[in-house]
């Protein structure tokens, strides 16, 4: 008790934020992503079949565009899918890692966001690995951000929202995107202001054309009560470490970001559809007709049934601005 009588505030804990391990573990020095091949350790819409690049060229032609930036590119495997389907295209890669030395010379690759763009901006699983801040109530009823051992996981409870060192937007984002009620104590959010400022961002450096956050999410009718957070090492889930040996990801709040952004939200399957992607089955007369059209096309069928499956990749949410 201070002299007042008023409760004094317990002292803030020495752990980091878990923003801050988060960053660190993912983009720090030696962090996963610059190490790591995202494809060795998970499964995107991109390596599940090359109907989602061809979807996207599409897009991007009948957009009336020839630019295509892939945000979060990985191991560029999106952009080298696009480019054999259409080696006219400008393409250009964004990561923190090195330029893959396999991607064709004509692929252009950069760690810092263009300063604008005129073109299709995608960004595919990108807004997940964005660190934000984890807030949890309190036994009384209280928001705290949430702190981490990088190198055990061992949480704590930092400050009262209001007094921790953090953007006070972050108590405005809560009750606009994410209210928690006070009498559930445990219950958690993860507190979007950094995804939304960071595809903010994206879209505002695109002067003409569309930019594509696809990603899985939630909106506020369906928020998990105890957050989402996730890791992933060589295919599996694993626990959750921010200690920079495995992925960490959250889903996305996609009303949150396509606010921010002046978006608009559509179902991966629905978008994917739009674009010519059938998981219709061939017709079985045509297996003694023509065999081997046959088989390709049931390959094909089953490729966009699973980028469209409810359930699954058909879920992804696609954050969709159109510009100029």
């Amino acid at each position: 008790m201070t002299s007042l009588g008023i409760p004094a505030l317990p002292p803030p804990t020495t752990q980091p934020t878990w923003k801050q391990a988060w960053d660190a573990a993912l983009y720090g020095p030696d962090g996963f992503f610059r190490r790591e091949a995202p494809a060795a350790h998970f499964r995107t819409s991109v390596h599940a079949s090359p109907l989602f690049a061809r979807a996207l060229v599409r897009m991007t032609r009948e957009a009336g565009l020839d630019t295509v930036v892939d945000i979060g590119a990985g191991r560029g495997e999106l952009l080298a899918a696009m480019h054999a389907l259409d080696p006219r295209l400008d393409l250009l890669g964004v990561e923190v890692a090195a330029r893959p030395a396999d991607l064709a010379p004509s692929v252009a690759w950069t760690t810092a966001l263009p300063e604008s763009v005129e073109g299709l901006v995608v960004a595919n699983e990108w807004l997940d690995n964005i660190p934000c801040h984890v807030v949890e109530v309190d036994g009384e009823g209280v928001p705290r951000v949430v702190h981490v051992d990088p190198a055990t996981g061992e949480e704590s409870l930092g400050r009262p929202l209001e007094h921790e060192q953090v953007p006070g937007s972050l108590a405005g984002w809560l009750e606009r995107w994410w209210p928690l009620d006070a009498r559930e104590p445990g219950t958690r959010a993860e507190v979007g202001t950094s995804r939304d400022a960071a595809w903010a961002d994206v879209v505002g450096r695109v002067t003409r054309g569309v930019a594509v956050a696809v990603d899985y999410g939630h909106t506020r009718q369906d928020r998990p009560p105890f957050g989402s957070m996730r890791s992933y090492r060589d295919g599996r889930e694993v626990d959750v470490l921010p200690d920079g040996s495995r992925d960490v990801t959250a889903h996305v709040a996609v009303d949150a970001v396509a606010a921010a952004a002046g978006g608009e939200l559509r179902r991966q399957r629905d978008a994917l559809r739009a674009l010519g992607v059938d998981g219709t089955r061939p017709d079985l007369d045509r297996a003694a007709s023509d065999p081997a059209g046959y088989v390709r096309a049931l390959a094909g069928a089953a490729e966009a049934a699973e980028l469209t499956a409810a359930g699954g990749l058909g879920d992804f949410w696609w954050v969709v601005t159109v510009k100029g």
